[in-house]
């Protein structure tokens, strides 16, 4: 897998010289909170030490910053010892994420209950189930008066699923993927469970809010997930979600302005691309304007009566579930050690994440203490 300055440029939004990019990078000495206008790199840390901060602050604003040069000039890189290295664009952010927010993964997670986590039992469970539902609930409101009767005919008929109340119900599923300063960045390697038999990556965009809720700009992020274990009971939905290196955002988080708006957001077609080590090769597709309700809806659904001094950030749920089959016949997809996973969309880049277990993955080390003492040392905070 490449990593070098050359392949990261290539992820970058389509109009990255125009657009207003936030990020973190390390130069050897820490995280940097960055800001990326016109091209032009921006050390940030001298308007605030963090990107939650520069967030909450509203305070994204380059003539307060230090250049650092055009971007295209800094080759940065992912690799663990690189100078300069490109980090996760968030921090200090508490981290979100919506599931069941398309009819597809909908059905998809019904699936996965009644097959009880078995993906061998999955195909015969998907074609009851769309012989029953599959196309009726894609036009389906949620918390609508058609939603409520669905329900009632799906309850009548032995088929209701706790997946269908968050897909077609008032309330939408919202869960903490991860803890803060956990998540990895473009080009670093994603983990999943070394236990887990079926799985599969989960090509999102993520919004990012401060402490008021307000959605400040998006990025793109893999939200893997474990079908197996979640599968067998939503109650492992934790140990599913929540592993070592297993939420990757980036490359940088673009910021709303006039030239990019939630309408972006809502109107992308994100693209899935996986390179086996074995040489196989799947494609796939999420388009968010069939999202079941809308990234604001979500995002006060996340905010609900939480206070988030940090800010957020919020994974928005994917259109893709792999149902092909990847070794033997029936039992669908599942990810190897070694897949190149890339994920993306012209006004956000791409993300570039390898595939490995949770136990092999680089151990996340560096949390809030440690960040908290990294900058006191290099006179960022003061006591």
């Amino acid at each position: 897998m490449k990593r070098d300055s050359e392949s990261l440029l290539e992820a970058l939004p389509s109009d990255w010289k125009q657009a207003r990019l936030l990020g973190r990078i390390d130069r050897g000495d820490g995280p940097l909170p960055v800001l990326v206008e016109a091209g032009e790199v921006f050390d940030m840390s001298g308007v605030a030490p963090t990107v939650s901060m520069l967030v909450a602050d509203a305070a994204c604003d380059a003539v307060h910053g230090r250049s650092l040069g055009p971007l295209d000039g800094l080759s940065l890189s992912a690799e663990r010892d690189a100078t300069p290295r490109i980090l996760s664009p968030v921090d200090l952010q508490c981290v979100k994420a919506s599931g069941v927010t398309f009819a597809v993964s909908a059905l998809e997670r019904v699936i996965e209950e009644r097959a009880r986590g078995d993906a061998a039992r999955a195909a015969a469970v998907r074609e009851g189930l769309e012989a029953r539902i599959g196309g009726s609930i894609g036009t389906i409101v949620p918390g609508s008066e058609e939603a409520a009767a669905l329900k009632a005919a799906l309850i009548e008929d032995g088929m209701w699923s706790q997946y269908l109340e968050v897909a077609i119900g008032p309330d939408a599923e919202i869960f903490t993927k991860c803890p803060s300063m956990s998540t990895v960045g473009w080009g670093a390697d994603i983990g999943v469970r070394s236990d887990s038999t079926w799985n599969n990556p989960e090509p999102e965009v993520a919004l990012v809010a401060g402490p008021d809720g307000k959605a400040v700009g998006a990025v793109l992020g893999n939200d893997v997930n474990l079908r197996d274990f979640e599968g067998r009971s939503a109650l492992l939905l934790g140990k599913a979600k929540d592993n070592n290196a297993s939420a990757s955002l980036g490359p940088f988080i673009r910021l709303f302005d006039d030239d990019f708006t939630m309408d972006d957001v809502r109107g992308s077609e994100i693209t899935l691309r996986i390179d086996g080590p074995d040489g196989y090769a799947l494609d796939g597709r999420s388009s968010m304007n069939q999202i079941s309700r809308d990234p604001e809806d979500l995002m006060r659904q996340a905010m609900s009566e939480h206070h988030y001094p940090d800010g957020f950030v919020l994974y928005l749920g994917t259109l893709f579930a792999p149902t092909q089959d990847r070794d033997q016949p029936g039992r669908g997809f599942t990810h190897k050690i070694g897949d190149v996973v890339r994920i993306a969309t012209p006004r956000l880049g791409t993300l570039v994440n390898q595939v490995t277990t949770s136990k092999q993955a680089e151990p996340w080390s560096f949390g809030t203490g440690a960040l908290i003492r990294n900058l006191a040392a290099r006179g960022l905070i003061t006591a």
